[in-house]
């Protein structure tokens, strides 16, 4: 819709472009700002994931060498 209303507005080409060169640069901007954070959001997952299994690695060897003793 919003090129559509650049298309027919009632003003010079080199306007209609200007405007549709700054739609075109928020849109890829916000992607690109989707993008990123959906990507932190991800590694932080995998970090809390590999922390949590060393965790539960310590403490299966903490409960193994407890039964030996």
């Amino acid at each position: 819709m919003l090129a559509l209303g650049i298309i027919y507005m009632p003003v010079d080409p080199w306007k209609k472009a200007f405007l549709g060169m700054g739609v075109l640069f928020s849109v890829t901007s916000t992607f690109s700002v989707a993008k990123t954070t959906r990507d932190l959001h991800e590694a932080k997952r995998l970090i809390t994931r590999i922390d949590e299994a060393r965790v539960e690695k310590l403490i299966g060897e903490h409960d193994q060498t407890s039964s030996i003793v």
